[in-house]
């Protein structure tokens, strides 16, 4: 086993994507907003278009990082990522930088083993490895206790919809 493979079980597995997993981790991330309640297939394929080229060029310049579970076909079953990105220091956290999680999908038959708390708990460790200040992430419904268990805690972000 190398240094980027995790045990997860006998028979599922832990592995950090590559470029050549760009259709796996788009199809994670639609599957993700559809499950979230965008269901127009021109909205999904429009977003996965624009997507695409983003995440290749965050895992080719380092600004995105994921991973990747397996089963033992060494089928893709659940992932998530964090993107890097420039922000300015503020009293809280002084880092030049953030990580924002992302696309944290599992296949609906994969759910409930802790797969995803293990995908979190390694992109937490990683985060603090590059020693961030804080992480972000947006939760959805089904999310949101597994991220609560971890740590994470609502803050008082705002949003207005220009579109």
């Amino acid at each position: 086993m190398n240094k980027e493979t995790a045990p997860l079980s006998e028979d599922i597995t832990i592995r950090t994507a590559t470029p050549a997993d760009i259709k796996i981790l788009m199809h994670h991330r639609r599957r993700m907003f559809f499950e979230m309640g965008y269901t127009d297939e021109a909205v999904l394929s429009a977003m996965a278009a624009a997507s695409e080229p983003f995440f290749l060029n965050g895992l080719a310049n380092g600004s995105f990082h994921a991973w990747l579970a397996e089963n033992a076909s060494h089928q893709a079953i659940a992932g998530g990522g964090v993107i890097v990105f420039d922000y300015p220091p503020s009293a809280r956290d002084s880092s030049l930088q953030r990580p924002i999680i992302v696309n944290v999908y599992t296949e609906p038959g994969y759910r409930r083993r802790g797969i995803a708390r293990k995908l979190m708990e390694l992109m937490i460790k990683w985060c603090r490895t590059q020693n961030f200040g804080s992480i972000m992430l947006h939760a959805s419904d089904e999310g949101r206790l597994l991220y609560e268990s971890l740590g994470f805690q609502q803050t008082n972000e705002m949003r207005l919809m220009l579109q």
